[in-house]
């Protein structure tokens, strides 16, 4: 038996670097993208079926809970895109590096935090 195996396997305790987070959360981002999409295009739908279904999202519009609904599809759009222009720079070989890798983290939360908030501000 090899005695040099890892033996924390209680993932709460692991300390992932921050690339890992914004990897996780840009998975995240689009896994919740994907399920909104649908929330999103049934909202479309109804909207322009008739009058009565555009009235009747624009009312719904002004709920609290459905602007918060609307403000975390948003924000999984927003960090996703910031994330995704991440990637696209990478390939262009900047950022290629670990040192490089954690700023571009850094820089991804930072920008996402500052549009999630200016897209609540918004809706809100």
């Amino acid at each position: 038996m090899n005695s040099q195996r890892p033996v924390n396997l209680d993932l709460r305790t692991i300390k992932l670097p921050i690339t890992a987070y914004t990897s996780i959360l840009h998975r995240i981002s689009g896994v919740i993208l994907f399920f909104g999409l649908a929330v999103l295009l049934y909202v479309l739908d109804m909207s322009l079926s008739s009058e009565e279904g555009f009235a009747q999202v624009k009312e719904c519009l002004t709920s609290p809970l459905v602007k918060l609904v609307l403000w975390g599809l948003l924000s999984a759009l927003l960090y996703h895109l910031v994330a995704g222009v991440r990637h696209l720079v990478m390939d262009a070989g900047i950022g290629e590096t670990l040192e490089g890798g954690k700023l571009g983290s850094k820089i991804v939360l930072v920008v996402s935090v500052v549009l999630i908030v200016l897209a609540g501000v918004w809706i809100w």
